[in-house]
C-alpha cells in the first residue's frame, strides 16, 4: 500500500478564553499556520491538492467553509480547494486521517490537514440551542433507540471516575502533573520549534505556575456530588494547527525530508451516552490491527478532556505514566476543540524527535462516543 508521510507541522500558541488570541478572526488564525507551514518547505503552493480543517460550530467567523477561506487568506492559489469537517473533539485528528487516506489512495499527493477553533468567539455548542428548532439528540430515531438520557460530557466524566474507582485525589494529582509537565516543556524550550507566534503571543497561556494541591482540592465539583472539577478538566481555548501530509511520489519529486510516517489510522464508535470511553476499545483494536503492543509505543498523546478519561484508559491498557502526555495536556495547555487533534500530533512529533522514540500513539474521546487512533513512526 502507498504510504503517507508527515513532512512538517506548525501550530499557534494555545490561548486562554479571553486571552491573547480572543479577538483574532479564526480564519486568520488558520491562515497564519498555513502560511508558516508552506514557508517551511520548498514546494510550489499550487501543488497542494487540498486543505482539510476540523472546526466545530461553524457559525459567524467560523462559517462559510473556513478551510477554503483560510487557504485563500493565507495566499494559496485559488486552485487550492478546502473542506471543513466535524468529528467533534477529534476533528483535527480526523483531518489528518482524511489527508493520509487521500494520499494512500493515490488521489492526492500533498494535503494540508489540521484544525482551528476560536472558543472565545463561538462558545462550545452555541449552535445547539436554536429557538424553535429541536436539539441534536431530539430526533425520533435517537429517542426510539436511546430514550432521553442525560447527554453530558460532565456526567460522562464522573461516570467514568466512578466505574474505574478514580477518586478526586487521583484526578487532582494527574491535573497537577499536567501543569508541571507543560511548564517543564515551556521552560525547556521544547515547544518553540512547533509554535508560530501570533500577535505577540508566543507561549501557551494555559499552564499555571501557581497550581497546587490545596487549590485543586478547594474547587467545587462540576456536578453535585461529582468528582471532576474545572481543575481536572480541559481548558476552553483558542488556536490552530496544521500538518503537511505527502505521498511517496511527492516526497521524491519535491525533494522533501519527512519527519514521520503514518503507520496506522482508524476510528471506532462505542456507547454514545457514556460517550468518552471509546479510546479504550479503539486503542485495543488499533494495536491488534497493526501487530503492535503498548510495549512498542514510546510516547502517547491522549487528549485530557477530563483527567478521568485518561486515567481510565491508562488502567485498562496498563500504560505507565512516563509514556503519557509527557509535555502536559489539555488540562494545562488547553483544548481548542477543532484544532486539538492536530495540536496533539504536532506535539507528539516533536516529543518523539526530542526523546529519540520510534512509535507514537495518539487518541482522543469525541462526542457521540467515538475515538480516532493514529500511530506515527519517527523517521
Amino acid at each position: 500500500m502507498p504510504e503517507a508521510f508527515i513532512v512538517d507541522a506548525v501550530r499557534t500558541p494555545v490561548a486562554r478564553r479571553g486571552g491573547g488570541l480572543a479577538h483574532v478572526h479564526p480564519g486568520d488564525l488558520a491562515a497564519h499556520v498555513i502560511r508558516a507551514l508552506t514557508g517551511c518547505v520548498d514546494v510550489d503552493p499550487a501543488a497542494i491538492d487540498d486543505v482539510i480543517l476540523g472546526c466545530l460550530d461553524p457559525l459567524g467567523p467560523q462559517a462559510g467553509d473556513i478551510a477554503r477561506l483560510a487557504a485563500l487568506a493565507a495566499g494559496l492559489p485559488e486552485t487550492v480547494p478546502g473542506v471543513t469537517l466535524d468529528r467533534q473533539c477529534g476533528s483535527g485528528q480526523q483531518a489528518v486521517h482524511f489527508a493520509a487516506q487521500a494520499v494512500m489512495s493515490g488521489t492526492a499527493d500533498l494535503v494540508i490537514a489540521g484544525g482551528v477553533q476560536s472558543m472565545s468567539q463561538i462558545p462550545l455548542m452555541k449552535g445547539y440551542d436554536v429557538p424553535d428548532l429541536p436539539g441534536p439528540w431530539e430526533s425520533a430515531g435517537l429517542v426510539a433507540r436511546y430514550g432521553t438520557p442525560e447527554i453530558s460530557q460532565f456526567w460522562s466524566a464522573d461516570a467514568i471516575a466512578e466505574r474505574w474507582d478514580i477518586g478526586r485525589e487521583e484526578l487532582e494529582k494527574f491535573a497537577l502533573e499536567s501543569h508541571s509537565y507543560a511548564l517543564e516543556a515551556i521552560d525547556g524550550g521544547w515547544f518553540e520549534a512547533e509554535i508560530e507566534p501570533y500577535g505577540g503571543v508566543s507561549v501557551d497561556e494555559g499552564p499555571r505556575r501557581d497550581t497546587a494541591s490545596d487549590k485543586l482540592a478547594a474547587l467545587a465539583p462540576l456536578r453535585e456530588g461529582g468528582r471532576n472539577t474545572a481543575g481536572t478538566s480541559s481548558q476552553i481555548s483558542d488556536g490552530s494547527a496544521v500538518l503537511l501530509i505527502a505521498s511517496e511520489r511527492a516526497v521524491r519529486e519535491h525533494g522533501l525530508r519527512p519527519r514521520a510516517r503514518i503507520h496506522h489510522l482508524s476510528v471506532l464508535g462505542e456507547d454514545p451516552v457514556l460517550m468518552l470511553t471509546a479510546p479504550i476499545p479503539a486503542t485495543r483494536r488499533a494495536l491488534a490491527r497493526c501487530g503492535l503492543s503498548m510495549d512498542d509505543i514510546d510516547l502517547v498523546e491522549i487528549n485530557e478532556a477530563f483527567a478521568s478519561v485518561v486515567l481510565a484508559w491508562m488502567k485498562e491498557l496498563d500504560v505507565p505514566r512516563h509514556k503519557v502526555n509527557v509535555q502536559g495536556g489539555a488540562i494545562a495547555l488547553g483544548h481548542p476543540i477543532g484544532a486539538t487533534g492536530a495540536r496533539l500530533m504536532t506535539t507528539l512529533l516533536g516529543a518523539l524527535e526530542r526523546t529519540g522514540g520510534r512509535y507514537g500513539l495518539q487518541t482522543m474521546c469525541e462526542g457521540g462516543g467515538q475515538a480516532n487512533v493514529t500511530i506515527i513512526e519517527r523517521i
